[in-house]
């Protein structure tokens, strides 16, 4: 935690002269700064409007006691496989990362990202956030203190050359994907899943490394690769997941006040907050493929039915395999799961 260093050279400086219980409190304060990080650019909204307003309003109410700095995609602390293992480990303080890389460290939380359980982020986010809280994702966040637990809006399918009409249409597509759940429902109609960060998918969908993506507007957006696409299907098929989590460690070393604020502003207090987020970031990303023209493809409700009836053996099959990776009842978690997205899409 990089508030240690500050630390060790403040008591250094100040035993070499006085030594530091002769000092007076208010030269003794110190302020500790939090290493927050996260995968996407820095214009990205999960920074713009979330991370740092975030961190602000906690460096204003602990008036500067708690300061904090930014890592974003150009850091090295960057990478979006590394969010959870930096944070574990104290290399960091706070992360954000994609539960879905890499690949089996959150099993239980991937359920939520099978196709046709979430079309909204505010329902999918509430419904995450629930079996958090009560105990229904095992034990896979142990060892982190959870600040948050969000989805995204149904997400597309976005190509540079071949337009998506239907299912049958990703044959043979290399498609970028978030995470193990959409890697399954990709490979189950004949495409190749490759994983891939975000910074690395322009340039591979500019070489044709890669035919397209499998993500939310926001991302387009953001990354700019509508310079390089041209069709987007509009299916709402799944929403990924993401975590913002926290070293314990750095959270105890806080003075109590700082404690109260991140526990009234994180987790429950974020949660009325993500469907307008995702509205947002969405709008930019969509409007930019619109201005250029692009072929939007929207899939109506019917074929999205047809759709899930074709899918169904290979969640039943996903389902099955997440009992390799600890997950003890992954039928009955996903029911649960899917009445939980029902019941915050209806509030």
């Amino acid at each position: 935690m990089s508030f240690k260093t500050n630390r060790r050279t403040f008591l250094a400086g100040t035993a070499a002269a006085v030594g530091t219980l002769a000092m007076p409190p208010i030269l003794r304060a110190e302020t500790i700064k939090l290493d927050i990080t996260h995968y996407l650019p820095p214009s990205h909204g999960i920074e713009v409007d979330m991370l740092r307003p975030w961190a602000e309003q906690l460096r204003e109410k602990t008036d500067g006691q708690v300061d904090f700095e930014i890592h974003n995609v150009s850091s090295a602390l960057g990478r979006l496989d590394r969010q959870a293992d930096q944070v574990r480990a104290g290399v960091t303080d706070i992360g954000f990362g994609l539960a879905g890389i890499p690949r089996g460290r959150f099993p239980h939380t991937s359920v939520i990202e099978l196709p046709f359980v979430v079309e909204e982020a505010g329902a999918g986010s509430r419904a995450l956030w629930e079996l958090y809280q009560t105990g229904q994702l095992g034990g896979e966040y142990d060892g982190f203190k959870v600040l948050g637990l969000m989805t995204h809006h149904g997400a597309l399918f976005h190509t540079v050359d071949r337009p998506i009409k239907q299912l049958s249409d990703l044959k043979g597509l290399r498609i970028r994907s978030p995470g193990p759940a959409v890697n399954a429902m990709l490979e189950f109609e004949g495409a190749s899943a490759i994983g891939m960060p975000p910074s690395q998918i322009y340039e591979a969908l500019q070489k044709g490394a890669i035919d397209g993506v499998a993500t939310t507007w926001d991302l387009v957006g953001a990354i700019k690769l509508n310079e390089v696409l041209r069709y987007h299907t509009d299916a709402r098929v799944y929403a990924a997941a993401f975590y913002v989590v926290m070293n314990p460690k750095s959270y105890e070393a806080l003075p109590e006040n700082a404690r109260k604020i991140i526990d009234e502003t994180t987790g429950e207090g974020w949660q009325s907050q993500m469907g307008p987020w995702w509205d947002k970031w969405d709008a930019a990303g969509k409007k930019d493929a619109v201005d250029r023209g692009q072929e939007i493809i929207v899939i109506d409700d019917a074929t999205r039915d047809q759709w899930r009836q074709e899918l169904e053996p290979m969640i039943d099959s996903y389902l099955d395999s997440l009992k390799k990776e600890g997950v003890e009842n992954p039928h009955e978690l996903y029911e649960t799961t899917r009445a939980l997205v029902q019941k915050y899409s209806k509030s």
